[in-house]
């Protein structure tokens, strides 16, 4: 994906996100390896979105609730879509071959 674009669009997702506060929010993440869905490993989270910010130090997005505390490094987004209403995909690069999709759902009455 294009740079700019891809930080506009994250951009006005965390311009949109505190509608979001106080909802059930499900965070899916899978690590994996050249892009092979047999060598990904998941990981489930479900918890309410109390806030959210962008940490400068380090270069962060992260999403909070209680006792619970996600990131996602903002230097290593090689891609991010809204695949559905409520639905949002990272994906970040860690190596040449090493990859971590993170997808976040919102329980969102409206």
């Amino acid at each position: 994906m294009e740079s700019t674009k891809l930080n506009l669009d994250i951009v006005a997702f965390f311009e949109v996100i505190e509608k979001y506060y106080g909802c059930k929010t499900e965070i899916t993440e899978g690590l994996f390896s050249d892009f092979d869905a047999n060598l990904t490993t998941w990981n489930l989270s479900e918890f309410q979105l109390i806030r959210s910010a962008y940490r400068k130090n380090g270069n962060r997005f992260m999403f909070e609730g209680d006792k619970m505390y996600y990131e996602i490094s903002g230097e290593r987004i090689i891609d991010f879509k809204q695949p559905g209403r409520h639905k949002y995909e990272f994906i970040e690069q860690y190596s040449e071959s090493v990859f971590r999709i993170t997808k976040i759902r919102f329980h969102y009455k409206y």
